[in-house]
């Protein structure tokens, strides 16, 4: 007897949940990707136009170069740029804070990634058990349930765990990706802007 995935799902709420996951993971893992993606930027080609925009124009060029991209790491330093004149210590301090912000925007949405990765085998697991007990409740309610019968139902119970491990696998792998490339922009941030801060110092 062959597996119905299609009367498993209009039969099994559990399938329904899953499918319910699988697009939320999915929709996230597409926005998170986006939005990494243009979020990204080269750090020590950044850098170089940087000194090179400080060597020919000051600050104010710099701020140009900066404000000519919506990276994170154009955002934090921008802001460190503009308060240099004022106050070079509040300058870092800027560039610390921002360098915060811009790192709860590119962990927004992560954590139901996580979850979603999380839960997904669970609530998988949750419907091949009561599956396997409807299969067996069958068999003691019906003298004439054979093993056929039998093996169809936990089979169609035990899809319900290969679906949560369907939706958990990509998400959790997509889940760590994700968090790589945020500490990567962390880093390079974190690293530009002391470089820039040297850098400025040392041309007062």
């Amino acid at each position: 007897m062959e597996l119905d995935i299609l009367k498993t799902l209009q039969s099994s709420f559990t399938m329904l949940i899953l499918l319910g996951c699988s697009v939320i993971a999915l929709t996230f893992i597409f926005e998170r990707w986006l939005f990494l993606k243009r979020s990204s930027i080269n750090a020590d080609g950044f850098f170089k136009q940087i000194r090179e925009a400080i060597q020919r124009g000051g600050l104010e060029a710099a701020i140009s170069v900066c404000a000519a991209s919506i990276s994170p790491l154009a955002t934090v330093i921008r802001a460190g740029l503009e308060e240099t004149h004022r106050d070079p210590k509040a300058a870092q301090e800027l560039m610390e804070a921002g360098a915060m912000e811009e790192r709860s925007k590119l962990e927004k949405n992560l954590n139901v990634l996580g979850t979603l990765g999380n839960i997904s085998p669970l609530i998988g697991l949750f419907g091949t058990v009561v599956g396997i007990i409807r299969a067996f409740h069958a068999m003691a309610v019906s003298a004439t349930a054979g093993p056929s019968v039998i093996s169809a139902g936990i089979a169609e119970a035990l899809t319900t765990t290969a679906g949560g491990l369907v939706v958990a696998v990509p998400t959790v792998i997509f889940y760590n990706y994700f968090l790589r490339r945020v500490d990567t922009i962390m880093i390079d941030i974190e690293s530009v802007s002391k470089k820039v801060q040297v850098m400025v110092n040392s041309t007062k």
